[in-house]
């Protein structure tokens, strides 16, 4: 639906639909200010019909976010809706649960939050204990050392690597053999973040530094600071080494979700935007929605003009201004729409020395955006906007300028992405308006660079026309032809991230669904826990079953000793002469005798099954962390196996499973470890969470290091069974600390 149609009132026809069934519906929307406004404006209407309206915003507490997810009707951004369902799958009681089982989404620009934020992570996050702020400092100055022979930069794609010069460098910087010896696998990670954030990660493009002395990143597609998220895997506190200002601590992911894979989790999807047609196939194949274009209420009367093509970005910028001014001089008012705020900035300069009074909405002071763009219209009016941050924010005409044209919008350069462009031209020629649209480009371009400049280039050369423009519809299907190819580029690449995402999604759907039926579960789960203590038996006397007799026994005593039973309650000899089926059973009977004893300890069917749910939860928690900081590390390894003729893909899949089924493993281990070791005591209930929680921890962290001082290490091989009785590969067991 073309802008300025009226998508918000159209949008209460589906809304009501839906919020009949008593479900909910989740009307989403890119920020605050929108979900405040249109809740506020509709919630009339709504309340009128007999439904009740929510609004969801970040600074609410629990008990405010949960009354409004209760309503019929609940407005909320995209990322708050995300974090919430991740807190959710955190909390240890049900009822502090905010979100009712994902319904119906209404979701406003729905191109902008599917696929441009398609990729992007919502990530909720603990302190790292690792101390790292030294190793950014280092690389970020061994970078800045470098030549430009010393890194290779690929344009297209933007990515950065070290060349052989560069790479001798590093060896000679920090006294290394190798670089790439599996030793400094580290220290390349730190590396490669540097050379992005100063080679890649432009100021005042990708982020600004706030007063604060922040590093905050702007959205590429709104223009706005993005409040709150930072980039992952170590690239914020590189850019906060480059810029020189205090590195905040590394953090290690707890939970996360791309929206992808968020939204595909609603009953039922739909959404609404005014340039949602080039991306018809994305929006069927990935999101199983069709794209339906409704046609205008009046003919578009709007002028778009044929691109104009200059040599150089500053005789580019030189006709803008001359462009703005004769326009500015007539009464005509200009919107100027830029693809960065270094780039707002700088045409903002130049508007000043021509003396153009004018307005500047950027990353810098978007709290102004609604007023900025409400007079952008007016007579006179010239107003420089970055990646058109006021979406959703309605442009009307003035007194007098319909005559003079109507509004005019100046591209300074065409966005990779066409819908970009086409939401810029459409802020002008809404509702059967007159006004007009000029793109303004140049060889120097990214988009241009990217996509041969080069044979251009020799065409202005042999006709000198430094200053002067080319101008041919030619040109302009040319540019949409590379924008296209961008285009394509990028869906492929969301396409590959999802099938990545979607064996974490399977996973998390899981471990989640696992999880909430412990939350809500009111019943002893003493059968879980029991059937967890004879899962864990088996797996460690199978996982001894091909060793020698004598060294089975002793493993398998030894596991019983320190994770199982009390020290001295089994001897070798009530083991030996039985099978494994039988040690199985003698073990499991034993096991139940002591977890009815440690179950009693505790005062009441009410405090059980507080221990028992904490319990659980815990150490899922803990190991559902350290597997998804696997899983990223799994993708990032796994890239290399294509060289062997490998699908990277099917190469994840295969090894993300077989992770998921070790850590699986690992937590029945630890569960039964913690119910049979744990120390109990009576404790008043309002506490006995935090109790309960500090001793599983502790316990946890105890896990590896309790073991008898006597077992020599020295002789083990790598791939061998740990001798502390995990039914863990030595490795992955105490020969991590070798």
């Amino acid at each position: 639906m073309r802008t300025g149609e009226g998508k918000t009132l159209t949008a209460t026809m589906p809304v009501y639909l839906n919020a009949l069934s008593g479900k909910g519906v989740h009307v989403v929307t890119v920020n605050e200010y929108l979900s405040e406004r249109d809740a506020t404006e509709m919630g009339e209407l709504y309340s009128w019909l007999g439904l009740s309206v929510g609004i969801n915003l970040a600074a609410k507490s629990p008990m405010e976010k949960k009354e409004a997810y209760e309503c019929d009707i609940t407005y909320s951004t995209n990322s708050e809706i995300g974090f919430d369902y991740l807190r959710d799958n955190m909390v240890v009681r049900a009822e502090n649960m905010v979100q009712r089982p994902l319904n119906y989404a209404l979701v406003d620009e729905v191109d902008s939050i599917l696929i441009d934020e398609a990729r992007t992570p919502l990530i909720v996050s603990g302190a790292n204990a690792v101390e790292t702020s030294q190793l950014y400092h280092m690389a970020d100055h061994y970078v800045k050392s470098l030549d430009k022979d010393d890194y290779i930069i690929d344009v297209q794609s933007k990515t950065i690597g070290l060349s052989d010069s560069g790479i001798d460098k590093a060896e000679s910087y920090f006294k290394l053999e190798n670089l790439y010896d599996i030793e400094n696998v580290a220290l390349t990670h730190f590396i490669d973040n540097a050379l992005r954030a100063n080679y890649i990660m432009l100021l005042d493009i990708d982020y600004v530094v706030s007063e604060e002395q922040e590093i905050l990143i702007v959205d590429q597609f709104t223009g706005r600071t993005m409040e709150g998220r930072r980039y992952s895997d170590g690239l914020h506190q590189a850019i906060e080494a480059k810029e020189g200002v205090p590195i905040q601590d590394e953090t290690k992911t707890s939970a996360s979700i791309t929206y992808q894979n968020l939204f595909r989790m609603y009953k039922k999807l739909s959404g609404m935007t005014g340039t949602g047609k080039t991306e018809e196939e994305e929006f069927r194949e990935i999101y199983n929605i069709r794209v339906i274009p409704i046609p205008t209420n009046r003919p578009v009367q709007r002028i778009d003009h044929s691109d104009l093509l200059y040599a150089s970005i500053e005789a580019k910028f030189k006709a803008v201004v001359e462009d703005v001014k004769a326009r500015y001089q007539k009464g005509q008012p200009v919107l100027v729409g830029t693809v960065a705020v270094e780039t707002s900035d700088y045409i903002s300069k130049k508007l000043v020395a021509a003396g153009v009074p004018h307005e500047v909405l950027n990353a810098k002071n978007h709290y102004r955006e609604a007023q900025i763009i409400m007079n952008a219209g007016q007579r006179g009016a010239v107003t420089i906007a970055t990646n058109m941050a006021g979406r959703g924010t309605d442009i009307k005409l003035g007194e007098g300028v319909r005559e003079l044209g109507g509004l005019c919008v100046i591209g300074t350069e065409r966005h990779e992405s066409r819908r970009i462009d086409n939401q810029l031209r459409g802020r002008s020629g809404r509702q059967g308006d007159p006004g007009e649209s000029q793109f303004y480009l140049s060889l120097e371009d990214d988009l241009m660079k990217r996509f041969g400049s080069e044979r251009l280039k020799g065409i202005f050369e042999r006709l000198n026309m430094s200053e002067e423009a080319i101008e041919s519809r030619m040109l302009t299907r040319q540019v949409e032809a590379a924008q296209k190819r961008v285009e394509g580029n990028n869906y492929d690449t969301r396409k590959q991230v999802l099938q990545y995402d979607d064996v974490m999604r399977e996973q998390r759907e899981i471990i989640y669904a696992q999880r909430y039926d412990v939350i809500t579960a009111d019943r002893d789960l003493a059968p879980e826990i029991q059937s967890m203590i004879k899962r864990t038996i088996g797996r460690v006397v199978d996982g001894h079953a091909r060793a020698k007799q004598d060294e089975k026994l002793e493993a398998i005593l030894n596991f019983a000793k320190y994770n199982l039973l009390p020290e001295d309650s089994i001897t070798m000899e009530d083991l030996s002469g039985l099978s494994d089926k039988a040690i199985k059973e003698e073990l499991f009977q034993r096991a139940l005798k002591v977890y009815d004893s440690q179950v009693s300890k505790l005062r009441d069917e009410e405090a059980v099954k507080e221990f028992q749910k904490v319990l659980i939860l815990r150490v899922v928690d803990n190991k559902w962390t350290d597997h998804i900081d696997a899983l990223d590390q799994l993708r990032n390894a796994v890239g290399l196996r294509g060289y062997a003729q490998n699908n990277p893909v099917v190469e994840y899949q295969a090894e993300g499973f077989r992770m998921f089924n070790d850590m699986i493993g690992s937590i029945e281990f630890d569960v039964t470890r913690l119910m049979m070791k744990a120390q109990i005591h009576e404790q008043e209930r309002p506490q006995a969470e935090r109790h309960i929680s500090t001793t599983a921890t502790r316990n946890i962290a105890a896990h590896q290091a309790n073991m008898p001082e006597d077992l020599d290490l020295s002789q083990i091989g790598r791939n061998e069974l740990c001798p502390c009785g995990s039914g863990k590969k030595f490795k992955n067991c105490h020969g991590k600390r070798q």
